[in-house]
């Protein structure tokens, strides 16, 4: 899909990685509205940073886990650039269990609805405006944390909460790609330990110790965390270069699913060359 002159709605704008994906939506030449709910203080510092870039960007404080805010975040943002064309649907809420402690009640309820049914809301509000166009796109932004639980270096990070949450979000992508076929594709990016996100720059990172931090690093293939720019450069990927993929998950997290382990060097064995290996 051909982004520029496009309209996009991220969500999660005060965050990390839905500001960073907004500026990178505006530099592809997209017009871009940006949803936000908590770190007040972190508008300014956003609408300057938008402006710097484009003036083609609106910011809209909306509390998504109401589906009528949902409605109005979709329908203000495609009247006022006159269509919407994408949605990405970066909205959620994880608690660490290194700044949480064990859950409590309103602390799952919260991740539930953020992760869930937020997206949801957000979802069925775009896609009647997203199909009124001759194309359109969704990502859903997840983690890794649907995959691997909470488990191994992962432990201090990944409540099980979020993670059977973000589990969901996959449920949800492959309903929803067959719902919008085949005007509109839906994908899912899910994410490793990257900037702002179970990474350098989120709450937590700070609490835990050298050493869990190097366990995770340790247990990445790539030997790193990721990058802001990793995060907007694949999400641009399933806007538009992926035009043939819809209801798949694209996983962006360094191999850390994979693990770290290394693979040993091919054994010598025990036949010769030449040494029939038959009736073995």
């Amino acid at each position: 899909m051909e982004l520029t002159g496009k309209t996009a709605l991220v969500l999660g704008g005060t965050g990390g990685i839905g500001k960073a994906v907004a500026l990178y939506l505006l530099r592809r030449g997209m017009n871009v509205a940006v949803n936000y709910l908590d770190w007040e203080s972190r508008v300014p510092s956003l609408e300057k940073d938008l402006a710097r870039v484009s003036p083609h960007h609106l910011v809209i404080k909306a509390d998504l886990t109401d589906p009528d805010a949902a409605v109005s975040l979709a329908d203000r943002t495609a009247s006022h650039f006159n269509g919407l064309h994408v949605l990405v649907n970066n909205v959620e809420r994880g608690g660490w269990p290194v700044v949480h402690g064990p859950y409590t009640k309103e602390q799952w309820d919260l991740e539930f609805a953020a992760t869930l049914r937020a997206k949801r809301h957000a979802f069925e509000a775009a896609l009647p405006l997203l199909l009124a166009q001759e194309e359109g796109a969704v990502v859903n932004v997840s983690s890794i944390a649907g995959k691997v639980g909470r488990c191994g270096p992962a432990s201090p990070v990944f409540a099980e909460g979020y993670a059977a949450a973000n589990r969901g979000v996959s449920a949800l992508t492959e309903s929803w790609a067959r719902r919008a076929a085949p005007t509109v594709r839906v994908n899912e990016l899910s994410l490793g330990f990257v900037e702002t996100r179970h990474g350098p720059g989120a709450r937590g990172w700070n609490l835990l110790s050298e050493g869990q931090r190097m366990a995770i690093t340790n247990h990445t293939l790539l030997r790193r965390t990721g990058r802001l720019d990793d995060v907007a450069r694949a999400v641009g990927f399933l806007l538009a270069d992926a035009d043939f993929m819809t209801g798949q998950c694209l996983v962006l997290d360094g191999g850390f699913l994979l693990g770290g382990e290394p693979v040993e060097e091919m054994p010598a064995g025990v036949i010769k060359p030449g040494e029939s290996v038959l009736g073995e």
